[in-house]
């Protein structure tokens, strides 16, 4: 098989990808000087070329791989039989060192000259995952996700992209002009491009690598209508939006990781920032689906408490509900969470009455 046969070559100086930046609304990111170590993030044409030969190839294979939380990888990894990657889910799913004859020269080769696979010990490795939702495929930061501007992925992914449907199921009004805030590796605002095509739709983050990454997994997509803007919450977005959309971090993290740190005493404090940034900018009819997760400490939630407090005196028709109750077990054993005993994820709608 020839891997290039199919996707058209791009020269070094396209006008349709900057050697390391991505232009994103009008603006230059240079993704090269982001805080990430990994080469993978210098966004340049070899690796633009490389990457979508690579989920040309996956396709073709019918790659398929859920992508679960870091507890259960690092379990599932820990076993003696998973300590080397046996399949392309074991390469691109489970971020386990490889063997170069797993995959063809002719796909290998591009991968090691683009610095998306690199060696480990006698072994490669490689820099990204690829994980599948609702029939696409998107590229993000590999396991384990421990620089600066690692790209999140995992099963609030999918709870988040369940929740957007079922606000459709039973929304009325078209949507016109939506925004996804924190859109990471862009399954939340690709699933609004595919819910409402006519639609203006953009994606902001204040990180150039998650950026970089939904511009790629948009076009790998063909959901060209997809709009990016660096930015931090709304302050760099213009005008209003009838549906703001938003799965944040929601963890106390304590190296206050971009994709996992929520801020406050118990994580909620961006949620609570997202909410009062979508009352500002939410016209009239316009909804916010907001897809968190809260700790819960003697049977009381206190991030519901706040909510409350916040919306009492606003011009909104809201409702909060609990769609899993028990999620990231595993940091219940931190000092942070030691009077929690449970982070449940939840799902906040509200709509302002026009």
């Amino acid at each position: 098989m020839t891997l290039s046969s199919s996707f058209p070559a791009f020269p070094e100086n396209s006008s349709a990808l900057p050697l390391d930046t991505v232009s994103v609304q009008g603006q230059e990111l240079d993704a090269s000087t982001t805080a990430g170590p990994l080469p993978i993030f210098r966004y340049t044409n070899q690796v633009k070329v490389a990457l979508h030969q690579l989920a040309t190839w996956l396709q073709t294979n019918h790659y398929r791989f859920i992508t679960v939380t870091p507890a259960t990888h690092a379990r599932v990894n820990a076993r003696l039989e998973n300590s080397q990657a046996q399949s392309l889910a074991g390469i691109f799913g489970w971020s386990r060192p490889f063997t170069h004859t797993l995959l063809p020269a002719e796909m290998f080769d591009p991968l090691r000259e683009a610095g998306i696979v690199l060696a480990h010990g006698s072994l490669w490795r490689s820099q990204v995952r690829v994980s599948s939702l609702d029939g696409l495929l998107f590229f993000h930061s590999a396991y384990p996700t421990e620089a600066a501007d690692a790209v999140f992925f995992g099963p609030d992914t999918y709870r988040f992209a369940q929740a957007l449907k079922n606000h459709f199921k039973g929304r009325e009004v078209a949507v016109q002009r939506a925004v996804d805030i924190g859109c990471g590796a862009g399954p939340g605002v690709l699933t609004l491009a595919r819910l409402c095509p006519q639609a203006e739709v953009m994606g902001v983050d204040i990180n150039p690598t998650a950026l970089a990454l939904t511009r790629l997994n948009a076009e790998l997509a063909g959901l060209d209508q997809v709009q990016l803007c660096l930015s931090d919450l709304l302050q760099q977005a213009e005008g209003s939006f009838d549906l703001i959309v938003a799965n944040p971090p929601y963890l106390v993290d304590a190296s206050q990781r971009a994709y996992r740190h929520g801020g406050g005493p118990l994580g909620a404090g961006l949620s609570l920032d997202i909410v009062n940034a979508a009352l500002e900018r939410l016209a009239p009819g316009g909804s916010l689906v907001l897809y968190t997760g809260a700790a819960i400490i003697d049977n009381q939630d206190p991030f519901h408490q706040q909510v409350v407090q916040l919306l009492d005196s606003q011009q909104v028709a809201w409702k909060y509900e609990e769609v899993d109750p028990d999620v990231f077990g595993e940091e219940l054993l931190r000092t942070t969470y030691a009077s929690a005993e449970r982070i449940a994820a939840v799902v906040l709608t509200l709509t302002r009455l026009a």
